[in-house]
């Protein structure tokens, strides 16, 4: 098992505390599939996450759907391996207020170095807020180092 499937495990139960984007703005782990890279993630849209024209900003729904896929890419890879986002693109359906979102991210497709995956963003009442889509590059020795 792979070290980003540990941490993961670890925020969950409680024994690490949240990444630091995650504390930052408020998102909490609902469900981590780890064998099919399926993360669910839970996020209070409040008022400081809001634009100009007091609608949750787009950033914040980058940032919730942007750490879901990861955390479901980061499933797939093996020790030693570790990932980068090469593309992220997300399409806005309807504006957010205040109001409770989940973000479902699982993966599409996981090539030895290039993977995609996508990303629902739903309301509470099951609408659909955003799609998300993102292509990642597995790195591997020298480039994983670190990261």
């Amino acid at each position: 098992m792979g070290m980003h499937i540990e941490r993961a495990k670890k925020w969950i139960s409680g024994e690490l505390p949240p990444p630091p984007i995650a504390q930052l703005i408020g998102f909490r782990p609902i469900s981590f599939d780890f064998e099919n890279g399926e993360v669910v993630l839970e996020f209070e849209a409040a008022e400081k996450h809001t634009n100009p024209m007091g609608t949750l900003h787009g950033g914040v729904l980058c940032d919730v759907a942007d750490l879901a896929m990861g955390m479901a890419f980061a499933a797939s890879l093996e020790d030693g391996e570790s990932f980068t986002t090469l593309e992220l693109k997300i399409n806005f359906f309807r504006p957010v207020f205040k109001e409770r979102l989940l973000a479902s991210a699982k993966i599409v497709k996981r090539g030895k170095t290039v993977g995609m995956v996508e990303c629902d963003v739903k309301n509470e009442t099951g609408s659909l807020v955003a799609r998300v889509s993102s292509t990642c590059m597995v790195l591997r020795g020298q480039q994983a180092s670190g990261r």
